[in-house]
Order: C-alpha cells, then structure tokens, then sequence
C-alpha cells in the first residue's frame, strides 16, 4: 500500500492515496505476478521509473541503494525457480502416499527452504524500513486474533515493527501446508512482545478491506471533517486474486442433515467441507463488504479487482508445484487480463462481466491514473523544498 508522503491535499489538486492489494494462495500469485508485470511496464511506458513501491513487503524491502529489493517483473521467475523447491512434489507412487500419510499429522512441507530464502532476501530490515507504508494481516494462535502488521500504527504499537523476514514467514504459514511460526519483536526501550503467527489467510485472504481502513484513519487524521464521499474520491484501490475453484463440490440440506463431527469435518471424499465452506463463505463477505465500501470509489473509476473463479484441478491448488502447473498458472494470468472487468453480484454472490473494458484495458487506465498522481507529487514536494529555502520575504 502507497500512500504520499506529503500532507493530503483536495481531490480536485491530486492527493490520492494508492492502495494495491495482494490477495493470498500459495502458487497462484503466479496469476497476480502477469498482471503486476503488465502494470508495471505500462507504468514504465508512461513515465520511465520502476513501481517497486506499489507492491507489498518483499517488493517494498530496500536494497543498499534504498530502492526496491524487487521489481514486479521479478515476481514471476522468482515464483517459477523457488516454487519447486518450497513445495516439493514427490515423483514416485510410494513418495506421494508417504507424503499424504505425513500431512495427516504434521505440516506437508518442513518450510527450511522457505524460510532460509526469505531470511536471506530480506536481511535484517523491520517493518520501518519499507519503502511505502505496507499493511500486512496475519494470524496470533496465542491466544487466537487477528493481528495487522501496519506501518500506520508503528508510533501506536512499537512492537509491530518486527523483522520483515518474520512477518513474510508468519503471514505465509498457511495450516496443513507449512508450519506456524514463532519469534519475539523487541522494541527501542527493550520491551518484548512474543508472536505465534499463521497464515494471515485464516482472516482476511482478500486484505483489501483492511487496507482501505488503514487508510481512511490517516486520512482523517489529517483532515477531521471529511465526510465519506470525500473520503472515497481521495482513494485508488488495484486488487489482486489468486482465483478460486468452481468445482467445489455442492451439498443440500437433505444430504448433510444427518451427518455428524466426521462427515463435516473429513466429508465423503476427504474435501472437509466445513473448513471449504468457511474460507469460501468469509472470502464472500470480505469481497461484498469491500464492494459495498468502495461504491463511490468505484463510481470515479478508482477501484479494479482482476480475479479468476473458474480454476479447476491442479491450478485451483496452492501447492502442486510441477513446472506444468506452474505454466499454465502463468497463461491463467495471461488470459485474465484478456477477460472483461468483473465485479460481484451483491444478490446471486457471483461476479458478473463488465463488457466496457477488459482487464488489461483496466490497468493502463489506472496506469495514467497512478502516473499523473505521481508526477503532481514529485511537483509539489519540488514545490516545496524551493519555497522552505526562501525568506518569508521572498514568499
């Protein structure tokens, strides 16, 4: 999430604050990684600069020469060489029962690799090091809450700003598939604040709602009085799926009305519907009350959410880890942004086409958007480094 440094200013002057939301699923941010790479080549087409500040933690992570420690086109061959290697699939019968009959009584995947990767990119830098404000959602078991790495509520809460390298891991340490991590933040005057972090997921997969909160509070900090409409012109909002499965298996209520403990939380093919019913249900109400929310954003032409809900077999997984999955998760996100703008139906829970662009189309609008803001705010801090060098005389 991005949002100007200088103070916010009418809507009619600029003054917008941009948000990109990344939405959770293991292997197929690969689908979110395409359109990351498009916006941030039309943005490079309009404007000459790199857009590493748009995207969340690792691409807001500094480098020793204080830009961004990723670009957007990096995403993709980050995902199709380490992947593999996070998630590793076993190839032989025997190595595939071995590793069903593991994920029944400990994490699929011991997580080493990951966290050695991430330990190692991300180094000793804490959440006051990024480049842009970030708002990361993750999940404390001890005792169970949610808890939101924002770099808002740094001055608040000292304690959130704990190594990037630990929240990266928390907030990936989606149960059964890695293990939930542990670690303690210390602050300046030596206060320590234990974490037992899982995949912030189990909350919010779609952060988008969290992160429009955090906004609207800086924003009224600085300007009190705004009411909501004025408050939603000064917002931009890109949100990225990783898509959802349309091969969920369905049930009435004359089949479950006698079934027990075993039958919701196992099911006839071993697909536990109640734990399918609960992401899918919660993921719903996140993307009706964002859209509810943002209505008059999306009246200015401010809001986009690209998603795919019709993945089925492997690509709907978040960790089959094959180079042919992995590839064809990359032409999902190539046809994606080929598809037309869609946007959930408040009454059938379902998205439903917007033939007046397609996706791509979508994000080049935005791209002008993002790089017009951008331009007026490099004008205005110019603006007013000259005007701080002058004699009140010579204002």
């Amino acid at each position: 999430m991005e949002k100007t440094k200088s103070s916010l200013h009418s809507p009619t002057n600029g003054g917008l604050t941009t948000i990109l939301s990344i939405d959770g699923g293991g292997i197929r941010g690969i689908i979110e990684g395409v359109s990351l790479e498009f916006l941030e080549s039309e943005l490079q087409r309009l404007d000459g600069t790199s857009t590493g500040g748009l995207v969340t933690l690792m691409l807001a992570t500094p480098d020793e020469n204080n830009r961004p420690l990723f670009a957007a086109k990096d995403i993709l061959p980050f995902y199709l060489k380490h992947c593999p290697k996070i998630f590793h699939q076993p190839r032989s019968l025997i190595g595939k029962i071995k590793h069903c009959l593991k994920g029944l009584v400990r994490p699929k995947y011991n997580g080493k690799y990951f966290h050695k990767l991430v330990k190692e990119k991300l180094g000793d830098k804490h959440l006051h090091d990024t480049l842009t404000n970030v708002v990361i959602p993750t999940v404390d078991i001890k005792p169970p809450r949610p808890v939101i790495f924002s770099s808002y509520e740094l001055k608040r809460h000292p304690s959130l700003d704990a190594l990037l390298s630990d929240i990266c891991i928390g907030t990936s340490a989606a149960p059964p598939y890695l293990p939930a991590h542990q670690f303690r933040s210390t602050t300046s005057t030596s206060k320590s604040r234990e974490f037992n972090l899982i995949d912030g997921g189990v909350a919010a997969n779609n952060p988008a709602s969290i992160a429009i909160k955090e906004a609207e509070k800086e924003i009224l900090k600085k300007n009190p009085g705004c009411g909501n409409e004025e408050l939603h012109k000064r917002i931009l909002l890109i949100s990225l799926g990783t898509g959802t499965a349309n091969d969920e298996e369905e049930y009435d209520a004359k089949e479950v009305a006698r079934w027990g403990a075993f039958q919701w939380l196992i099911g006839p093919h071993w697909s536990s519907p109640v734990v399918h019913m609960c992401i899918k249900v919660t993921g719903g109400i996140l993307d009706y009350h964002t859209q509810c929310v943002l209505e008059d954003v999306q009246s200015h032409g401010h809001y986009l959410r690209i998603q795919d809900d019709t993945l089925s077999g492997s690509l709907a997984s978040v960790d089959i880890a094959t180079n042919k999955n992995l590839n064809d998760l990359v032409k999902v996100g190539e046809a994606l942004l080929k598809k037309p703008v869609s946007r959930l139906d408040s009454d059938t829970s379902e998205t439903e086409p917007l033939p007046l662009e397609t996706n791509a189309e979508a994000l080049v609008r935005m791209a002008k958007i993002l790089s017009e803001e951008r331009a007026r705010r490099i004008q205005e801090e110019s603006s007013s480094s000259e005007n701080s060098g002058r004699t009140p005389s010579q204002k």
